[in-house]
């Protein structure tokens, strides 16, 4: 038996493991990793220690004990308010704010991990306090950060398009582009539906609730009769007056959150060391709340993100992933080939760097696009989207953002809802953007 079929064999030993053990994931896979590295690669432990994802755990880190701050000290309860404000009191309106918020945040430059370790926290928050399902609104932000992410001007586009002008390759980036917009906007709208957005509409914020979210004045429809109702009235205006107050924590940590985009979108900074910056500014003023908001890092998630991603390092570093490549590339029927290629780069991208797999992928495919069997524009297209629409699997980037920020949750059941909805993905994804893309051939 190959190394490299060993090393897959291994993956798939550690999940039954994980699943039916209740063993964290992580810890199981840092176990692989040191037996397949050193018993199978002959890797040594430096080479192992390579593939720890060491800004992935600043991110994760960093971003969860910003806003662990921020809702120890009101400052998240003050965004939801205010966002339920603005929508007067249209609860079912909130995912489709975040989809958008993210698109847009991507769409103009900002890395797909930058944006969703921004909005998520917000979102997630918001889904606790309002009872929204955690799946649909960690969902939405992802592929709303996933809808904007091959505009021209954006991260993913740029890289992309850079690799197809690299490899002579005919490219189209308004195709592109559209691509994933259509594609992650149509499964957004699915999913919405499916997870109960649609019953969202049907109960809106009552009077009273609109006051406590700081949008009980009549222009947002959250007035309330006269007949007797002067006392609840009263009471709901004290306390929606306390939740929105802006004390001096609550402004610091604003001018933290603002700069903590600054530096990810204008700048280029790293998003984690930016955040715990910022996180360990507010505790120095506030140390108390620093004390209650360290407690609140999900260090168990983040176990099992470095732990898997280290191993699927393992896997790339021993020629795992070139070797499913290369095994596919040799595949006689284009068309065939291509399905299997879109197939590779999702299942790989639910573990690893969207971007770095379609950068090891376009590559492989160029053999057969140069031929012309196969369309380069819809295959590079159906690829990119493939790659990415399944990035809310729990062991990418960001969908252990979306795990990492939900809050009164059982996380163990929210990490295996991810798992699963990421496995749909997985399957469902490249046929169809296969179909829609590659067999017209009309790009």
């Amino acid at each position: 038996m190959s190394a490299e079929l060993i090393s897959i064999l291994v993956l798939v030993v550690v999940f039954v493991i994980a699943t039916t053990r209740s063993i964290n994931m992580g810890a199981l896979a840092f176990a692989a990793a040191f037996g397949v590295g050193t018993l199978v690669a002959d890797m040594k432990t430096d080479d192992i220690f390579k593939g720890f994802p060491g800004s992935l755990f600043v991110v994760l880190v960093g971003v969860t004990f910003l806003f662990a701050i921020a809702r120890a000290n009101g400052t998240t309860d003050w965004l939801v308010h205010m966002a339920i404000r603005l929508v007067g009191g249209r609860i079912a309106l909130m995912p489709w704010v975040m989809f958008a918020i993210t698109g847009v945040l991507t769409a103009i430059g900002a890395v797909s991990p930058a944006a969703v370790a921004i909005v998520a926290p917000i979102a997630m928050g918001f889904a606790a306090k309002y009872r929204i399902s955690p799946l649909l609104m960690g969902v939405m932000v992802v592929h709303g950060a996933q809808a904007g992410g091959f505009s021209p001007i954006s991260i993913y586009g740029t890289i992309v398009n850079g690799i197809v002008a690299k490899e002579g390759l005919p490219g189209n980036e308004i195709v592109l582009f559209l691509a994933s917009l259509v594609v992650n906007l149509l499964i957004a709208v699915v999913v919405f539906v499916v997870l109960g957005g649609m019953k969202l509409a049907r109960h809106p914020l009552d009077a009273p609730a609109l006051a406590r979210a700081g949008g009980g004045d009549d222009s947002l429809g959250g007035g309330v009769g006269d007949d007797g109702g002067s006392d609840v009235t009263s009471d709901v205006t004290d306390e929606a007056a306390e939740r929105v107050a802006l004390t001096a924590p609550r402004i610091a940590t604003l001018v933290g959150l603002a700069a903590l985009v600054v530096a990810a979108l204008v700048f280029d900074l790293d998003v984690g060391l930016a955040a715990i910056t910022v996180a360990v500014l507010l505790s120095v003023v506030w140390p108390e709340t620093s004390k209650q908001a360290i407690t609140q890092i999900t260090w168990p998630t983040v176990l099992l993100i470095c732990g898997i991603l280290t191993y699927v390092a393992v896997l790339q570093t021993m020629g795992t992933i070139k070797w499913a490549g290369d095994s596919v590339a040799s595949v006689g029927a284009p068309l065939l080939a291509a399905l299997l290629i879109c197939y590779i780069g999702a299942i790989v991208s639910a573990f690893a760097s969207s971007v770095g797999i379609m950068g090891a992928l376009i590559p492989l495919a160029v053999p057969f696009l140069l031929q012309g069997e196969v369309s380069a524009i819809g295959l590079i297209a159906a690829l990119a989207v493939s790659a990415t629409v399944v990035d809310v699997s729990p062991f990418s980037t960001n969908g252990a953002l979306v795990l990492a920020g939900a809050q009164d949750v059982d996380r163990d059941k929210f990490f295996k809802q991810l798992m699963v909805y990421g496995g749909i993905m997985v399957a469902a994804a490249p046929p169809l953007v296969w179909l829609a893309l590659v067999v017209p051939g009309i790009w």
